[in-house]
């Protein structure tokens, strides 16, 4: 009970990958929650299962979620932090040519299950003064022509920053990760001269190592180029 208990969304690659095996590190354990099972099972076999759990999971689904939270809680007493890190981009770009299915499928994947995850843990966090992190995107700071994607990202990052304001009346801590452009499966193409998803898992380790009286609301990470 001593440990910190990290629950990840989208932990199975990228950056939520790159900043379970940090917070591992870091002393952390860790509820891994994605859709890929083999995934989840290969960062439990680096950690060791005493330290974390693969929970399969589709957080779209508010019901299978719930279940996931619930299994933290048995195996591990607690969740002291959680990091709403799950979310996708767009094969067609733009309103006009875009695809309104695949609206659908962004919208409840970049805003829904970001609301679904923290209706679900709140109370968890609550009970340990915990911390809530958000995967944001500097697109949802800047005005790009037509993207929806951006568009998801802005919820994002507003309700992150009325998120911190909530948590604030019981101790609770909200910070949004702000990235730009980093080098993950999100790309069809490889991005080399970008950042490294262990980038913004070093920003997602400052702010949750940051002292209690210390609340980082945003953490904005670009390529140095």
């Amino acid at each position: 009970m001593n440990d910190k208990v990290l629950l990840i969304t989208g932990a199975s690659s990228g950056i939520g990958r790159a900043s379970a095996l940090l917070a591992a590190e870091n002393g952390y354990k860790l509820a891994l929650l994605a859709r890929r099972e083999d995934k989840l099972k290969e960062i439990v076999d680096e950690v060791g299962e005493d330290r974390a759990i693969a929970l399969p999971t589709d957080i779209t689904n508010l019901e299978e979620l719930g279940r996931a939270v619930h299994k933290t809680i048995d195996k591990f007493g607690k969740i002291d932090a959680v990091f709403a890190n799950a979310g996708k981009g767009l094969d067609k770009a733009g309103t006009e040519n875009g695809d309104p299915r695949e609206w659908d499928e962004m919208i409840d994947l970049n805003i829904k299950s970001l609301l679904y995850t923290a209706k679900m843990t709140l109370p968890h966090l609550r009970e340990t003064k915990g911390h809530f992190i958000i995967t944001s995107s500097v697109a949802g700071k800047i005005y790009l022509p037509g993207s929806i994607y951006g568009a998801s990202k802005w919820f994002a990052s507003g309700f992150g920053h009325n998120l911190s304001r909530e948590m604030k009346e019981w101790g609770g801590r909200c910070t949004i990760i702000c990235p730009g452009m980093v080098d993950t499966e999100f790309f069809d193409e490889p991005k080399p001269d970008k950042l490294r998803p262990k980038d913004i898992a070093d920003a997602v380790v400052f702010a949750l190592n940051a002292p209690q009286r210390s609340s980082i609301r945003e953490i904005e990470v670009m390529p140095t180029n």
